[in-house]
């Protein structure tokens, strides 16, 4: 052989090239195997497989409400992997995965002589699934025009020790934890979750088809986006079981005629269930995680760990929170625009339009490229396809910066927050109407006049310093050192006569009477009552401060009602409870903070839930009944701002205190009248419409069908007295009725009446 080799020279050119072309082959093998081309992780490497993992927030009946994620994965077992799914996998993607060590000689075969050769693309590729699995754990680099070549070498090394570390049914674990679907969707559970809103082992036979033939090419058969096309995907998979004998082929011809039907929840950032509350929680669970360390001594990153967040939140509520809050916002948002018509701040107001484009994100970064404001304002008012948000639905629209800017300052938003009282664990939290486009958040964020809702801390007050429920006050208006005359939204109609006690006040919601019982009780005592019932925010010393001139916070302002359904005192909101890592361990763990003194008295607590129970039997919250047909226990507070700017409710029931708020995001727009921005027309019609939500579903019973205990029959005969009482003929004759007579202010007033009641031998109830 070697004789006829060197005879003929061409021959043994030819074997020196193959013999060189093998030799190179493997000294480029050898480099890739050795690392040269990047490090190939080691045996011992792969026993330790450790991926970033999705960090879940869970509601308290442990639901997922979301993740927060660089990949949206979440391991499980393989044992809750259901048979048709593995089945669906194998056929479709590795039909002789049991018989292969890493990699199917026969089919790298057929893909050299038929796709290559033949050039013929029905032959498949030749791809198993423990080469996908190295794909999907250790990605791809770019080598250049050698890439392809180095990265498929390196994928059978690494699948080849896979393959030695692994049993087969660890490595189908693996590839179903890592693989990647559509939507940046890592892992089975992950994409079950969010296209079918059930776990794996809950998915039917043509659900898991549908998302095992996603795997072909995610974004191209992405149910969500291409229904029709991911069907016909999801019947390849079908045909291929019956094929490889998974399914009989009567069986995959029923599965194929199975309409697709998704239960689609997105886990981002940005949508799906309760976002504001989730943001609130990714800040707070970041600030405990800087403060604690793993086994090896690093931070947890609480988008790689998996961790698991256990909160409080009543995933339910908060479902039928955020449907209330909507329904009615796309009505009010339809009043508010109509009733400005052409002539709404945010189109003739230049002031307001000029502030929010500087203050907008475009705007400073631009100016913090050194343009000017010539060059910002021309870039704004370039268009461009634009997605706005609207009740009907978002809209794609080719508008400006600056459109885009005018076309949001015209929404009002939108707080709540419900909590149970006894422990302050949250259980709806709505921070605005939409994620997405309104980032900020009216619950942890937001400071508003809370208005008429402050009321009730002064006339808690009262009855702490003495003042008898059955105290009568008059409704005139009065001047107060200042220059300030406070009146009622009523006042055309009120007899200036008529003296009302504090429960008729406080129900009808009266300004005047508001500010003569604080003046009575002393604004230091009413700020002092309501430091004890949790208020932190500057309250200032001022006769204002009885219409809720102060501004708070929508939080400490339901934390300070709770005390009026526990006993007096108050419950700070809560809403993480523990924080565990992935393996169940626990990290960190919160207790409810409830004040230990009691901030009122047993008596003046049960008079004052009778008296805001009144404001809804009978006065401002009186549409709850008349309405929206509520025949629950309610107490409440209707709150209006100064020219319209907020609108407050309270509602308090037995076992819940829901706070909401409206108002624009600008301070300057407020409703165009008291008729569309009171109170009682728009914010009480969340809590409203969140209670029939609630009527209607038996899981809130316990909430919807407590009943507030009755008074005592000493305390109801304390409070036995007429709503109110005219003043008789010498005191209308010496009460100073016009205009001069009330600018002397409140004081001579009082005098005088008290006077006369101890002349006619009536109980002086204004002193």
């Amino acid at each position: 052989m070697l004789e006829r080799i060197k005879k003929h020279p061409k021959l043994k050119w030819a074997l020196i090239i193959f013999l060189s072309l093998i030799a190179l082959f493997f000294l480029f093998f050898g480099s890739i195997y050795f690392g040269l081309w990047g490090k190939i992780p080691s045996s011992k490497e792969l026993t330790e497989l450790k991926q970033n993992k999705a960090t879940q927030v869970l509601a308290a009946n442990g639901k997922l409400i979301g993740k927060f994620y660089v990949f949206d994965r979440q391991p499980i077992d393989f044992d809750q992997f259901p048979q048709h799914l593995i089945e669906a996998l194998i056929a479709t993607e590795d039909a002789r995965f049991y018989e292969h060590d890493g990699i199917d000689n026969r089919s790298l075969l057929r893909v050299f002589f038929k796709s290559i050769l033949l050039q013929d693309e029905s032959a498949g590729g030749g791809s198993t699934i423990t080469l996908q699995l190295a794909k999907n754990i250790y990605g791809r680099r770019d080598f250049g025009m050698f890439g392809i070549v180095i990265n498929k070498m390196q994928e059978a090394i690494i699948a080849k020790r896979l393959e030695d570390i692994y049993s087969k049914n660890e490595i189908i674990e693996l590839y179903f934890n890592t693989v990647p679907f559509s939507d940046n969707t890592y892992g089975i559970e992950s994409a079950s979750m969010k296209f079918f809103d059930k776990h794996t082992s809950a998915l039917s036979l043509e659900e898991a088809a549908v998302l095992v033939g996603m795997l072909k090419a995610s974004h191209y058969y992405n149910p969500r986006i291409f229904p029709e096309r991911s069907r016909l995907r999801r019947d390849v998979v079908l045909m291929q079981m019956a094929r490889y004998d998974y399914l009989s082929m009567e069986e995959a011809e029923e599965a194929k005629l199975l309409p697709l039907i998704l239960d689609y929840k997105s886990y981002s950032h940005d949508k799906g269930i309760a976002p504001y509350f989730r943001e609130q929680v990714r800040k707070d669970v970041s600030k405990v995680l800087d403060t604690l360390r793993n086994k090896d001594g690093q931070k947890y990153n609480i988008y790689r760990d998996g961790l698991i967040v256990h909160t409080t939140l009543n995933y339910d509520m908060q479902r039928l929170a955020e449907e209330a809050m909507l329904e009615h916002m796309a009505e009010l948002q339809e009043q508010h625009e109509k009733s400005y018509g052409n002539y709404a701040p945010w189109i003739k107001n230049k002031q307001i339009l000029d502030d929010a484009i500087k203050r907008s994100g475009r705007y400073q970064s631009l100016q913090k490229e050194g343009l000017s404001e010539a060059e910002i304002l021309k870039k704004l008012e370039q268009k461009h396809p634009t997605e706005l948000f609207s009740y009907d639905g978002m809209e794609t629209k080719n508008v400006s910066t600056i459109d885009s800017i005018s076309h949001y300052l015209k929404f009002l938003n939108s707080g709540l927050l419900a909590v149970n009282p006894e422990n302050g664990g949250v259980q709806a939290w709505v921070g605005g109407v939409d994620f997405r486009f309104f980032k900020y958040d009216h619950v942890a964020q937001s400071k508003r006049q809370v208005g008429s809702t402050f009321k009730p801390f002064v006339y808690t007050a009262a009855l702490e310093n003495g003042i008898d429920p059955c105290s009568y006050f008059s409704v005139r208006e009065v001047t107060y050192e200042d220059g300030w005359t406070p009146s009622n939204s009523s006042s055309e109609g009120d007899d200036p006569n008529m003296n009302y006690n504090l429960k008729t006040a406080l129900s009808r919601s009266m300004n005047t009477i508001a500010v003569k019982v604080l003046m009575e009780t002393g604004i230091d005592n009413v700020i002092t009552q309501a430091r004890e019932m949790g208020i932190e925010s500057d309250l200032p010393k001022v006769p204002s401060i009885a219409l809720g001139t102060a501004s708070l916070n929508l939080s400490e302002l339901t934390s300070a009602y709770t005390s009026f359904v526990n006993d007096g005192l108050y419950s700070k909101p809560y809403y993480i409870t523990k924080i565990e890592d992935g393996n169940g361990n626990l990290l960190a763990e919160f207790k409810p903070v409830v004040s230990k003194k009691r901030a009122f008295s047993e008596d003046t607590r049960k008079i004052m839930l009778n008296m805001m129970q009144a404001t809804v039997n009978e006065g401002t919250a009186s549409r709850l009944r008349y309405r929206y047909g509520l025949n629950n226990d309610i107490a409440g507070k209707t709150g209006t701002t100064q020219d319209n700017k907020d609108g407050w409710f309270v509602g308090i029931t037995p076992n819940l205190v829901c706070v909401s708020w409206v108002g624009a995001d600008d301070h300057r727009i407020g409703f165009r009248n008291t008729a569309i921005g009171q109170g009682a027309n728009s914010a009480l019609p969340i809590f409203a419409r969140l209670m029939q939500k609630m009527n209607a579903n038996s899981e809130f019973n316990k909430i919807t069908n407590a009943r507030f205990q009755p008074l005592s029959a000493e305390l109801a005969e304390l409070m036995e007295c007429p709503p109110q009482e005219r003043d008789n003929f010498f005191e209308r004759l010496f009460s100073g009725k016009n205009k001069n007579d009330r600018n002397r202010g409140d004081e001579k007033e009082k005098k005088k009446k008290g006077f006369f009641n101890r002349l006619f031998g009536k109980k002086d109830k204004d002193n």
